[in-house]
């Protein structure tokens, strides 16, 4: 109960600290660029015309809302991010237990760093993380939409008790779920790609008699991480928008967004756009190709 105390603790300060910066990335996520493209460098140097990254982005929403607009949304993450906490530690004990109790029962333990290893810890993860994804998705449905009435200056929701209300009478009960399919899947896919590869490369690319053994080991966790989490970056893409898609809100409708009735129609649409990635970087953005910038509407198209 301490360790789990500990990890709701720490994962509300990183959750704090973070906010401004998912606040910002779901605003382009969803296409509103208030500020126009100015003249810059990339990282080689060479004059382009960029799109305002994180800190002119940050400056912007402060100049509008001061310093505490850009924590918008923060009250229902935190809700999310502890309950998420909570019934992640839950289900990984209950498979723990179920675990040693088939160890008990006869059924042979899996020898540490084995494949069939890798494969019995990661689906108890993606059992966990489904559960806690499942549980909290109303609360992450709610933040981006918190965040996303800057768009329109709306005040439609303002708490989470108004906000889950709203919603109900609104949507239903489907409506705290919107999204939640693309989001699972990337989930999911992220950490099988991630646990998996890294295996491969702890396996066959690092020798056990290496110096920093261990260490090494880690970074390639970490690395495999990243690169899942590229890869399965149009899953989150698609499922924040698939959240506020349609709810009355100005991010959520024409011109931003079309009404998609499913997140298949979403995903197609971004595709043959050519936005699968929109958002996915907050420096050196550059111009999308091929679109035109409208100063009224604040987007490209």
């Amino acid at each position: 109960m301490a360790d789990t105390c500990g990890q709701v603790l720490l994962g509300s300060g990183l959750t704090v600290l973070s906010h401004p910066l998912m606040y910002i990335k779901v605003l382009i996520q969803v296409g509103h660029e208030p500020l126009a493209p100015s003249l810059g460098r990339n990282l080689f140097g060479r004059q382009v015309y960029q799109l305002p990254g994180l800190f002119a982005y940050a400056k912007h929403i402060i100049k509008i809302d001061g310093k505490a607009g850009l924590f918008k949304g923060l009250g229902p993450r935190l809700c999310a991010g502890s309950i998420g906490t909570i019934v992640h530690s839950k289900v990984v004990q209950k498979c723990q237990e179920q675990g040693t109790l088939q160890v008990l029962g006869g059924q042979q333990k899996a020898v540490e760093g084995s494949l069939q290893h890798v494969v019995n810890e990661t689906t108890k993860e993606m059992v966990a993380r489904s559960c806690a994804t499942i549980v909290t998705h109303p609360f992450h449905v709610i933040t981006l939409r918190c965040m996303v009435q800057f768009i329109g200056r709306e005040t439609k929701y303002s708490g989470v008790f108004d906000s889950i209300v709203t919603v109900y009478r609104e949507e239903g009960i489907l409506g705290f779920f919107a999204g939640l399919i693309p989001r699972l899947l990337g989930d999911v896919l992220s950490l099988w790609i991630c646990n998996l590869l890294a295996h491969l490369i702890n396996t066959y690319a690092i020798d056990d008699s290496m110096s920093h053994t261990g260490e090494i080991k880690n970074c390639s966790q970490a690395v495999t991480g990243f690169f899942a989490s590229m890869l399965t970056y149009p899953f989150v893409l698609v499922s924040n928008l698939m959240a506020v898609n349609n709810c009355g809100l100005a991010g959520g409708l024409p011109p931003y967004a079309s009404v998609y009735p499913t997140w298949v129609d979403c995903w197609m649409h971004l595709s043959r756009e050519g936005n699968m990635s929109r958002g996915n970087s907050l420096f050196f953005r550059k111009l999308p190709a091929g679109k035109v910038y409208a100063i009224d509407q604040k987007r490209f198209f």
